[in-house]
């Protein structure tokens, strides 16, 4: 049987390519893909070899936010998904309702809004049998339930929005009936009744989540986790000549995401610092640094290459040890060639998948008030000093490696298709 899959996805380039290696993996076995987002989001698709569908606006949810307010949102999580990293009894109702009131609105209406009558106009068109849509892109809820198809989230990092979900539900059943508002069952509802549907709570957490963190490393929740193994995509890249090389001296990788510089002001670390630090030991630093920041040092270190861009799938085999932000696509890489890490998380759920590598212990990690190239230093030492982290390393490259591939969920997708496929409305 051929499936018709809709993925969904903000315009985001790290999302995309996180759900690229799956809609490879379905085209691959035959079944029909598409991915759909906003216009101006097109070539990015394109680029990586899939099919485009444009739909909506290209209005930016950010044009209008000042450049200081979203410095101000950058650390860790806010309000209701820092929840996420709360413990359980201290998780407060008011907090919860307050951020989803404010997140709704100033986030996901924002983000989706522009897109939801176009998207659900194609998936009236094209018929998908199942939506796979990354956990902020809810216009590909709402598309599903419009044409009954089946569908399911496709995480990018841990699941703070499942885990929020859970506490928001728990804490609103133990409220008076005249304090239960739920903000986002409420929008998620208005759209579903107009375009012909009902609400259900899988608009907001998916009939089934697409879990690409091993289960050291996830957040649990009571959802339905169908586990993915991470393959790693950064895009059109070419391997270096020097990469190809052996090091002369233990091989370590500095690189702190692709947000840093796409979406914010740059770097939160001291990297100046750092670099001077790691220049006083007996190691070859690769540093891969964008141009505008580059030009923002005033100094590189004899025993450092900085680069704009290397493939992290390649560089990471040849490293001794790899120090990162802790983005989980940049972690869970790592991962998988079985590298002892350093994070240095700063943004969303770094600083709680940070704490998981540290817990697992195949790393070790600094909070951001305490980076500075001697901590860094001192740090990488030990990664490099201490026979544990490689043991542990090695232990978590071998659960991801037992997780199921992007064909091995072939399968298993179209049996969920088949289950929750209802009849077209």
């Amino acid at each position: 049987m051929t499936v018709r899959v809709l993925f969904t996805t903000s315009a985001v380039r790290s999302y995309l390519l996180t759900l690229a290696p799956l809609a490879w993996a379905l085209r691959t076995a035959g079944h029909e893909v598409r991915v759909a987002a906003r216009p101006g989001f097109a070539d990015v698709i394109t680029q990586a070899g899939l099919t485009a569908v444009p739909v909506g606006s290209d209005r930016d949810p950010w044009a209008r936010v000042s450049p200081e307010r979203i410095q101000a949102a950058r650390p860790g999580l806010r309000p209701p998904y820092d929840a996420a990293g709360t413990p359980r009894d201290e998780v407060a109702w008011e907090r919860l309702k307050a951020g989803y009131d404010r997140e709704v609105t100033w986030w996901h209406k924002a983000e989706n809004v522009p897109v939801i009558a176009g998207l659900v106009d194609f998936a009236r068109h094209w018929r998908p049998d199942l939506v796979l849509w990354e956990p902020t892109s809810y216009a590909g809820a709402i598309a599903a339930k419009a044409v009954g198809a089946a569908h399911g989230r496709l995480l990018w990092g841990t699941d703070v929005f499942g885990v929020t979900r859970e506490h928001f539900l728990r804490l609103r059943e133990q409220r008076p009936p005249e304090d239960r508002a739920d903000p986002l069952a409420d929008w998620l509802g208005a759209n579903a009744r107009h375009h012909g549907a009902e609400y259900s709570e899988d608009m907001a957490t998916g009939q089934f989540t697409i879990d690409q963190l091993p289960a050291s490393l996830a957040l649990p929740t009571g959802l339905h986790r169908v586990p993915l193994r991470y393959t790693p995509h950064g895009g059109a890249a070419v391997v270096p000549r020097w990469l190809r090389e052996d090091p002369r001296s233990p091989r370590v990788a500095l690189t702190f995401g692709l947000a840093a510089t796409d979406s914010f002001g740059g770097y939160t670390v001291p990297v100046q610092s750092i670099l001077d630090t790691l220049g006083e030991l007996d190691v070859e630093v690769v540093a891969t640094i964008g141009d505008e920041q580059k030009r923002a040092l005033d100094r590189i270190p004899p025993n450092a290459r900085v680069v704009p861009y290397v493939p992290l799938h390649d560089l990471a085999p040849t490293c001794a040890a790899v120090v990162h932000h802790a983005g989980a696509a940049t972690l869970a890489t790592v991962s998988l060639h079985g590298v002892p890490q350093l994070s240095l998380p700063f943004h969303f759920d770094e600083p709680i998948v940070a704490r998981a590598l540290a817990a697992q212990g195949a790393g070790l990690t600094l909070p951001p008030d305490q980076v500075t190239g001697t901590a860094v230093r001192d740090h990488l030492l030990r990664l490099l000093t201490e026979p544990g982290f490689g043991e542990r390393a090695h232990a978590l490259r071998a659960e991801l490696l037992a997780m199921p591939g992007p064909g091995d969920l072939v399968g298993a997708l179209e049996e969920l298709t088949a289950k929750h496929r209802v009849t077209a409305a």
